[in-house]
């Protein structure tokens, strides 16, 4: 099987340009795409899962990836997918992040001379002449066609600022400079960029001729499994300061029984055979199934090692033997204690399983907190420092979040 129909056959590829020519271009290793990342954050999330993977299994293919960290893009903010207008973030904020962005890539990609490139659209779109761009670009875009796009459709009845409708031209130009200065012929993205990525190619081919146009082709990853990964991406990073490993795991094998095989095939790099013939499980072999995806996705952003602490870990936990070697862990220092002790909502921000005492305390009423496998019911529940240097406690949320906490 060829990448392309294994694209396909993985659920990855949706809508395309130009399927004919898309196939031969990729299947013989001569598409040169990018995707583009805007940095909202100083981490990579769950989320971006599918782009990353897709974009190592293009290369290993011996396609060229182009990774685009959108320095420029992120001063506006896209409005797809949005209620609101996205929080405005600084240059310096915005150049923090990208940063951070880099070095997580680099997991997945390999950069060098013939590998992989990585560009931020800050070097271009930060330079721009606002009249010459309304004359250069602005000229070839419908007003009428911009507000029927779904990524402005659903803002326009809360509102929709004119900083944001400004993100499908910014975009469109990023493929429009990119194939004329890089040799950028493709493109790939998520289903709610699909009228962005469109506004590209038709500039491209508006502002070079229709020869172009055979070499502006552009791909979307399935809509089911895009909104899978904004789903994670919502609390799950890849950074293991802001989403331990232990708990990157657990997120994936806690995936639906719906769900698990989807995600295999979608972000794994296990053979289609091997996943074809876990589809045919049932009951409690899908468990089975969930863990080989927490480990295989661990395994990718982790590293082996710590993908297989976190695996003995969780299945020491959930075999009961209580084991807590390898469980996310909290240290409390002196500043931690008044009077030399710690109550639990404390504790639960510490930890980071809640963000306030009042979530805390909403999880306890709700009977969601328990302490060494004691349901906790007291919010004034607390802990000494002496007592937590001498045993340890494990702190557990629901039935499937651990933290251990010493002093």
């Amino acid at each position: 099987m060829q990448i392309y129909e294994e694209l396909v056959a993985r659920g990855l590829i949706a809508q395309v340009t130009n399927e004919e020519e898309i196939r031969k271009m990729v299947n013989s290793g001569q598409a040169k795409f990018y995707i583009g990342f805007d940095c909202t954050a100083d981490s990579l999330t769950a989320g971006h899962f599918m782009a990353l993977t897709l974009m190592k299994r293009l290369q290993m293919a011996g396609n060229k990836p182009v990774a685009l960290i959108g320095g420029g893009t992120t001063m506006i903010g896209d409005p797809s997918g949005r209620t609101d207008m996205r929080k405005m973030l600084t240059k310096e904020d915005i150049d923090h992040n990208a940063e951070c962005f880099k070095k997580q890539m680099e997991r997945f990609i390999e950069f060098g001379e013939g590998k992989a490139e990585m560009v931020n659209n800050a070097d271009w779109l930060m330079n721009l002449n606002y009249i010459d761009l309304l004359r250069e670009v602005g000229a070839c875009f419908s007003v009428n066609n911009m507000l029927r796009a779904e990524c402005y459709k659903q803002r326009m009845e809360k509102g929709l600022s004119f900083l944001e409708f400004n993100y499908m031209i910014m975009q469109s130009y990023d493929f429009y400079h990119l194939f004329r200065e890089y040799g950028c012929n493709m493109q790939f993205g998520g289903d709610d960029q699909w009228s962005n990525m469109l506004g590209g190619t038709e500039l491209i081919r508006k502002k070079l001729g229709k020869d172009a146009h055979a070499m502006t082709i552009t791909l979307l990853t399935d809509s089911q499994g895009n909104k899978m990964g904004k789903t994670a991406g919502n609390a799950v990073w890849l950074d293991p300061e802001k989403t331990s490993p232990y708990d990157f795991y657990q997120y994936w094998r806690n995936v639906g029984d719906a769900d698990v095989i989807k995600c295999l095939r979608m972000l794994t790099f296990l053979p289609l055979e091997q996943i074809d013939e876990m589809a045919q499980w049932e009951g409690s072999k899908l468990n089975t199934a969930k863990e080989i995806l927490a480990f295989e996705l661990t395994k990718l952003v982790h590293g082996e090692e710590e993908a297989q602490k976190a695996q003995n870990a969780a299945r020491a936990l959930f075999g009961g033997n209580g084991s807590n070697e390898n469980m996310p862990s909290t240290v409390l220092g002196d500043e931690d204690f008044t009077d030399g002790a710690i109550d639990i909502l404390s504790v639960l921000i510490k930890t980071g399983i809640t963000k306030s005492r009042g979530e805390g305390r909403r999880l306890v009423e709700q009977g969601g907190v328990s302490v060494d496998d004691a349901k906790v019911t007291d919010f004034n529940l607390s802990f000494t420092r002496q007592a937590l240097s001498e045993k340890p406690i494990v702190v557990k949320k629901g039935k499937k979040v651990f933290h251990k906490v010493e002093a």
